[in-house]
């Protein structure tokens, strides 16, 4: 019996001990930061030690999910699955309210309309893999 053509999964993140907690929320509609205590500053992407004062003082703490689009790019070809089926699609550096940038897709709205300085807020696309779903944070106009 020939086997149905399954859906790429390869640019999903997997959870390791360090994301977990990160992950978790996501699946709850939460987005977290780490925070570090020694030099009382948020961080992004999660790890175990601060990356300015190498503290491992740190703490997880949920944002506001507001942000804004510092830097974007509209991604008009790609041929690789899924992204594919996709195009064209937002790839945006945000700025959080809490200071920290991250990279993400800028959603709800037509590519054309996203501009620099844009008010955003976090929402989360639910993706199919094989162990489960994870939840990615996207942004959407506010």
């Amino acid at each position: 019996m020939p086997q149905m053509p399954r859906t790429a999964t390869w640019h999903l993140p997997h959870a390791d001990a360090e994301t977990q907690p990160y992950w978790d929320a996501t699946a709850r509609g939460v987005l977290m930061i780490k925070h570090c205590n020694g030099c009382d500053r948020p961080f992004f992407y999660p790890r175990a030690h601060c990356p300015r004062c190498w503290s491992l003082d740190t703490e997880w703490r949920e944002t506001s999910g507001d942000g804004t689009v510092y830097a974007f790019t509209i991604v008009r070809q790609n041929d690789l699955p899924p992204f594919k089926e996709r195009v064209p699609y937002v790839v945006a550096a945000v700025d959080l309210a809490e200071g920290v940038r991250m990279t993400s897709n800028i959603e709800g709205c037509d590519p054309e309309d996203v501009r620099c300085d844009m008010a955003v807020r976090v929402a989360f696309r639910e993706e199919a893999k094989d162990d489960g779903s994870v939840f990615l944070p996207v942004f959407r106009p506010r």
